[in-house]
């Protein structure tokens, strides 16, 4: 009874994980301009790692294995977020401004440059 529900866990993990890591991979190549990608692969995609990292520690069925799968999923959440958003910066002051169909660009009213749009 205890290897079916471990194998439920499991496969309920990865199929989550595959979900998120398919939307993360569709909002890379449908989404407009690098912010919108970058949003879709920091989130989605840092999700879906960590749910299949998640799902083969409890596989392995070894504390030891599952607390390091931890570990690595915490590192995946805590790193993801913040290497996204300085990316994201990085890339608006080399000139990469967000598509035009965007509506807000913060980063460009804090410099005083205004809307084009309006």
């Amino acid at each position: 009874m205890m290897d079916y529900a471990l194998a439920i866990i499991t496969a309920a993990l990865l199929l989550a994980g595959a979900f998120f890591a398919l939307v993360a991979a569709i909002g890379v190549v449908r989404l407009p301009d690098l912010y919108t990608r970058m949003h879709a692969a920091s989130k989605a995609g840092t999700v879906g790692s960590g749910l299949l990292l998640l799902a083969a520690g409890f596989y392995s069925g070894e504390l030891a294995v599952f607390a390091r799968a931890f570990a690595g999923f915490l590192f995946f959440i805590l790193t993801a977020p913040v290497s996204a958003h300085l990316l994201a910066k990085a890339s608006h002051k080399t000139g990469h401004f967000p598509a035009p169909m965007s509506i807000r660009d913060d980063m460009r009213m804090r410099r005083g440059e205004g809307y084009s749009e309006f």
